[in-house]
């Protein structure tokens, strides 16, 4: 094809790609299927990579971030980016409405929005093209998170072509995590032994300022845009110019709604205060907006806030109970957390007796003293949290909470890492909760796959049986007969089972290692790069952090745990006991036969013709370029079921209307 001919081609593929994401993620009326699209966006990608002359930062290509690390500039907002006044009253919501009418005795009406509980962002568009896109900062200036904002693919990069849009505008709106991808990232932080956090706001929030675009791409953000700013506005109604922005491309509520009197607002955050339940992301009020813009203009502001809107903030349900005491718990990876202990008491449909404390931090702002009277709320209404004290029930004398600074089991001092909420035991050789943590971490079975519970992990170490995996390989069936709950044939077939986990391939052993960040994904990437263990032990930070999805944090975090000695040992025993270490796939059969499935996300779940079918089936799907999953998400292309498929990820497929294809249809595809 000659220059021109390449050209017209890439602005075919981009404008097809910009208007399938239009219809997946705006409209939620995809048209082509998973498969099609990737097809494409691999052939537009192909193209770019070949003709970089044509490059441009708003292609459908750059929604994958770039893993460079990313310098937040300073912007300054051409229109103040001010907060809403708040109420949780409706006498307060009545007052509003009534300071309004003194004001004028032009007829009006409400728009009411949910209130999205994520983080403010604005959006800067010069003829179609996305330019800018800032944080709210301090209202006046914000950060410059355009690299990080390109990646959500709600968002558009470039406007549908065929409407009538200004020339240059902005618009405003909030960045959230929706539920299922806050499930996922916990679920990632958990398998890795981090603390999971505690709410979509935050996530959604530290999502945003992460300085690692790639890494953003990942977190399954969404946006909802909600305002409209421009010199000469396109109509007077607000609701009519939010209709634009959704015909020119962005995402806007489908709830807005129109209120011509304060009691139909009210009805609307009545409806609203329960059916929030069942959105499928964190909403904390609703926000009630006159729609006329020039009696907006009339109205004016206050210095911090519009005199023309509000925002209603849904009071979260609350109970008060007293501090009996505070655990500090210590994960496989040395964390502390602190868990307080209260009298029980009934919360959101359940009864709470225990609420997370998070840190240290947490624990100063709230200026908690034992035996205070304490309110629990479930923060993003999940996880039990405290959220204050009622200091008028504090008894005289009562002394303040102080963080411990030893761990709470084997006497170690805690460390705190700079840039880290959280402090955590060093100790991670001799403190028994991390000893047993990363032997029951060790047998699951995404890793070595030994048939035993933490039970008998706990019971075997209380014996002085074990105190590392490798002491897993040393047991016999004699010995293990001996303890209680084991019979002859229960032993026997434990220790068969620890034999046969000496054949789990390299990838998972060093997953099973339980290195601190190291995933499951992350130990397959390792794996493919270095291919056996010398080269990792070999390895430089830089040279392990230029392995695919390994930042500077985990690749020290794996380069200092291989200069430990008694790791060293441990590996050398493991070794010794004939576990692999070493990828057995030579090069060739290691390479990619096609890229066919490349850029998508594949669960194969279920029996089928033979044990041996499904592991073919999960080779097939990587070297045909696809990503193996093990669990269900927002991102997730296709399910390859067999016969019995796991319910609950079938169930959550086709919650979220993932297609699931059979093993022949999954052939077919190659």
């Amino acid at each position: 094809m000659t220059n021109q001919e390449i050209q017209s081609k890439i602005l075919q593929l981009r404008e097809f790609l910009n208007s399938c994401n239009y219809k997946y993620y705006v409209l939620s009326q995809p048209d082509i299927s998973d498969y099609e699209y990737d097809l494409k966006m691999a052939e537009l990608q192909k193209l770019e990579d070949e003709n970089p002359e044509f490059a441009d930062p708003n292609s459908p290509t750059q929604r994958v971030g770039s893993d460079t690390n990313i310098e937040f500039e300073q912007v300054t907002h051409k229109y103040p980016m001010l907060s809403l006044g708040n109420t949780y009253s409706e006498a307060e919501l009545r007052d509003f409405d009534a300071r309004i009418r003194r004001l004028t005795d032009k007829p009006f009406v409400y728009d009411c929005e949910l209130k999205f509980d994520g983080t403010s962002i604005s959006l800067t568009y010069d003829h179609g093209q996305l330019v800018r896109a800032a944080t709210r900062g301090d209202g006046v200036k914000g950060d410059d998170v355009t690299a990080n904002v390109r990646t959500i693919k709600s968002i558009p990069l470039t406007l549908n072509k065929d409407t009538q849009y200004p020339d240059l505008f902005e618009i405003r709106g909030e960045i959230l995590m929706p539920h299922d991808s806050f499930e996922r990232l916990n679920a990632e932080r958990l398998e890795i032994g981090e603390p999971p956090l505690a709410n979509c706001r935050n996530a959604a929030a530290g999502a945003l300022k992460t300085q690692n675009s790639a890494a953003v791409a990942k977190r399954g953000l969404d946006c909802y845009l909600y305002y409209l700013m421009m010199d000469t506005m396109p109509t007077d109604s607000h609701f009519e110019s939010m209709q634009m922005a959704k015909s020119w491309g962005f995402k806007v509520s489908e709830h807005i709604k129109r209120a011509e009197n304060i009691s139909e607002v009210l009805d609307f955050i009545e409806y609203w205060n329960h059916e929030r339940e069942n959105l499928p992301y964190d909403i904390d009020g609703i926000v009630i907006k006159i729609d006329s813009m020039s009696l907006r203009q009339q109205l004016g502001f206050t210095a911090k806030t519009p005199r023309w809107a509000i925002a209603y903030k849904f009071k979260a349900e609350e109970a008060a109970s007293p501090l009996l005491s505070i655990d500090y718990q210590v994960g496989r990876t040395g964390v502390i957390t602190p868990v307080a202990n209260l009298e029980p008491v009934h919360l959101a449909g359940t009864v709470v007796r225990r609420a997370t404390l998070h840190n240290a931090d947490i624990i100063r702002s709230l200026d908690l003293h034992y035996g205070d009277t304490v309110f629990i709320e479930k923060g993003g209404e999940i996880i039990p949290k405290i959220t204050r004290v009622d200091v008028s029930k504090r008894v005289a004398g009562a002394q303040p909470v102080k963080y411990i600074e030893k761990c709470p089991v084997c006497g170690a001092t805690l460390v705190r890492n700079e840039g880290e909420a959280g402090s955590y035991c060093p100790n991670y050789q001799h403190c028994p909760p991390q000893i047993t943590g990363k032997i029951i971490h060790f047998v699951t079975r995404k890793a070595m796959d030994i048939n035993c519970g933490e039970a008998t992990i706990e019971l075997l170490y209380k014996q002085g049986l074990i105190h590392s995996p490798a002491d897993l390989y040393d047991l016999t069936a004699p010995q293990m007969a001996r303890l209680e709950r084991f019979a002859e044939k229960s032993a026997k077939n434990f220790v068969e089972s620890v034999r046969k986990s000496t054949q789990v391939p390299f990838a998972r052993v060093l997953y099973a290692l339980g290195i601190r960040h190291v995933g499951e994904q992350a130990a397959k990437n390792l794996v493919k790069h270095f291919h056996n263990l010398d080269n990792i032990i070999n390895a430089t930070i830089e040279q392990i952090a230029e392995v695919n999805d390994i930042g500077y944090v985990m690749a020290e975090s794996i380069y200092q745990w291989f200069r430990n000695e008694e790791n060293l040992s441990m590996v050398c025993r493991l070794q010794m006991a004939g576990l692999q270490f070493a990828s057995n796939e030579t090069e060739e059969d290691a390479a990619p036969v096609s890229d066919r499935l490349a850029g998508l996300n594949i669960i194969v779940t279920g029996s089928f013709a033979t044990p041996q079918r499904r592991a073919e089936l999960e080779k097939m799907v990587e070297t045909n370029g696809g990503k193996l999953q093990s669990g269900v998400n927002a991102k997730t292309n296709f399910v390859v079921a067999g016969d019995k498929p796991g319910a609950s990820k079938i169930a959550k497929a086709e919650k979220l209307g993932t297609k699931i294809i059979s093993e022949a249809e999954f052939l077919a595809m190659l």
